[in-house]
């Protein structure tokens, strides 16, 4: 699903913390997640696994977008959530699953 600036959350936050987003795009993005120790899919499945139980909704979206892109299936997410049930709680999981069917109807 392509994102119009209007859409795009750093877009929208630009105006408000124009260093966090910079951060974000140059740091996060251009170098953490660009290092090689890790492969772009496990980063996808440790991120993903960090907002599933952190309980962040609206980070989540976009990463588990992100986690299909990288290679990581839709079983793999399910169980990714299934299994954190148990480690942070059924209403963090609940959640997740309500937010990756949203997600996996808009991908097909």
């Amino acid at each position: 699903m392509a994102t119009t600036p209007t859409q795009d959350p750093r877009e929208r936050l630009r105006p408000v913390v124009p260093k966090l987003i910079d951060l974000t795009e140059n740091v996060l993005f251009g170098d953490v997640w660009e290092r090689p120790g890790l492969s772009k899919r496990d980063r996808s499945l440790i991120t993903v696994a960090a907002l599933v139980a952190l309980y962040r909704p609206e980070q989540l979206r976009g990463h588990l977008e992100r986690a299909l892109g990288n290679g990581v299936t839709k079983d793999e997410i399910s169980e990714l959530i299934t299994h954190l049930a148990f480690y942070s709680g059924w209403p963090t999981a609940i959640s997740a699953a309500g937010l990756a069917k949203s997600v996996f109807e808009e991908k097909k």
